[in-house]
């Protein structure tokens, strides 16, 4: 252990320095900013302990964390919820390993059923953290010009893009949250998923401005068929929140919108995509190894502390059949009314 090493809550006036700090450090991602610590707070209500590591006053590293707990779903301490990756930076594996000490002590104090570090890249596993993670995350690196962009995509995932071009579909650039929302609200209610309260996209916008942006596609008779709201960093654009009503799928309007937002994000300076992340097996796995690109596992890590194993919160678990198919079947009103009280903590 460092002599000078503390470990400490955040301050508002640590805010600055912690996302310079994000900003500079090579595993630095959009998901460690502070910006989510008022998002999450404000629209999901879940309380933060964000942790940080000063050596001699320096700041070397972060770890931020959010505590959610329901009757339903469990109690936990997850870095990051409603993010794909988070986890500790730091400058070395000794202030890294510190700063998980403290998080499961963190997490016994708190009597959680266990914690979650959203890990990007592999980390030592020893006790008590273990690897736990089924996801993997997709990412190409975007080529100079729209016609180099769809040589890179795979063969058959071209010919697609190719006819989406032929039904008369145009992207709305016109950077709507509410729009967005609307067309995504309906895509993951037809998923039989509970959708999150709509003041989520309005809260990113506001609080991450130009690093978050909505595209939406239109058909034919003007009507919004796609949507995708979308974070920029470090020269990436991350597709985030995406989908499209029933029509999309004859229309193939999801294959055109996420083209067009790679022409679009290589045109404000992007160089890379990144496609989040899939549970392997999953529709959405198999779609986006479609496009082609590189995949790379996650790697999650989970500390028990009360629960004897992790709940399995998957969409794919069997006892969450039934209720997808009701899901599926509620009217839209209704399911963007009920879904926030569910969605907060499936994060």
């Amino acid at each position: 252990m460092m002599k000078n090493l503390a470990i400490r809550k955040i301050a508002h006036s640590d805010f600055s320095a912690w996302d310079s700090y994000v900003d500079n450090h090579n595993d630095g991602s959009f998901f460690h900013l502070t910006g989510w610590q008022h998002v999450i707070s404000k629209v999901f209500g879940h309380k933060h302990h964000y942790l940080l590591a000063e050596d001699n006053d320096q700041l070397v590293g972060v770890l931020p964390l959010f505590e959610q707990k329901s009757r339903l779903f469990g109690h936990a301490l997850i870095s990051t919820p409603f993010c794909v990756y988070g986890g500790v930076i730091a400058d070395n594996d000794t202030i890294r390993k510190a700063l998980e000490q403290a998080a499961y002590e963190l997490g016994c104090s708190l009597n959680v059923d266990y914690i979650e570090l959203r890990d990007k890249e592999e980390k030592e596993c020893n006790s008590p953290w273990q690897s736990h993670c089924h996801h993997a995350t997709f990412s190409c690196e975007l080529a100079s010009d729209p016609d180099a962009i769809l040589s890179g995509v795979k063969r058959k995932q071209r010919a697609v893009i190719r006819q989406s071009h032929k039904n008369s579909l145009h992207a709305d650039l016109s950077n709507d949250p509410n729009l967005c929302y609307q067309v995504y609200a309906e895509s993951v209610r037809n998923l039989g998923t509970p959708v999150f309260h709509q003041k989520l996209f309005h809260e990113l916008k506001q609080t991450f401005g130009e690093r978050c942006e909505t595209l939406v596609i239109r058909d034919s008779e003007n009507t919004p068929v796609s949507s995708v709201l979308s974070f920029y960093y470090k020269n990436q654009v991350l597709p985030y929140y995406g989908g499209g009503i029933t029509e999309a799928r004859h229309l193939k309007s999801n294959d055109f919108m996420y083209y067009q937002l790679m022409c679009e994000a290589q045109k404000k300076g992007a160089t890379a995509f990144d496609f989040g992340r899939s549970k392997i097996d999953s529709g959405a796995y198999k779609y986006k190894r479609h496009w082609g690109m590189d995949e790379k596992p996650l790697h999650y890590r989970t500390a028990l502390v009360k629960a004897k194993s992790l709940p399995n919160l998957s969409p794919n678990n069997p006892k969450y059949r039934f209720f997808i198919q009701a899901w599926q079947k509620l009217p839209l009103g209704i399911s963007r009314q009920l879904g926030p009280m569910l969605s907060k903590y499936l994060g």
